[in-house]
């Protein structure tokens, strides 16, 4: 999906606009979307310098679902970039993301249920639209060489793996959904 970050200043911080260039169907029923509003979202960049962006809330016609155009670079309910998190991910000692160490830990304890989830929401996308996959070469080492053969480890693989799953209303909204499923130890 092709965003436009548009710069808009209200009263004394400037936010960004979030504007999507195609036309989204409904991610639930592929019904129509219209406007409804607008709200704030903040997110942290790597450097720790906070941004605003103004998000659209669409509503549609056919489910009355209302849904948020997020752009690419976020994932969903979380507060730093796209980018931020995925290099904390490949690379968890040479991260120089301006985020305590918690968050770090907890990033990687989330990714680390929920990689076993995308997998499985990638899987059942590429069956569904007849996509070919690569199939991997040997056992899946780590949650993220499972992912690889989906996205590729290219940089900029999260928002690869997010945007397929968000947009055919497959993300889980209750993080505690996922680690309800682990074995207790």
């Amino acid at each position: 999906m092709y965003q436009i970050l548009s710069w808009l200043r209200r009263s004394s911080q400037p936010a960004f606009f979030v504007r999507s260039a195609e036309v989204v169907p409904c991610p639930c029923c592929g019904g129509e979307l219209q406007v409804a509003g607008s709200r704030g979202r903040v997110w942290y960049r790597s450097s720790g310098e906070r941004a605003s962006l103004i998000i659209r809330r669409l509503y549609c016609k056919s489910c009355a679902r209302i849904h948020h155009e997020l752009p690419d670079l976020l994932v969903p309910y979380k507060r730093y970039d796209a980018e931020s998190i995925e290099s904390v991910l490949a690379e968890p000692d040479a991260s120089t993301v301006a985020a305590d160490e918690s968050t770090m830990t907890r990033w990687m304890a989330w990714f680390r249920v929920w990689a076993v989830y995308a997998a499985g929401a990638l899987q059942a996308i590429s069956i569904r639209f007849h996509l070919p996959v690569e199939q991997a070469s040997g056992a899946p080492q780590s949650a993220l060489h499972q992912l690889d053969q989906y996205v590729g480890d290219a940089a900029g693989w999260l928002g690869r793996i997010v945007r397929p799953i968000a947009n055919s209303n497959l993300w889980v909204t209750d993080p505690f959904c996922l680690s309800v499923r682990l074995p207790l130890s």
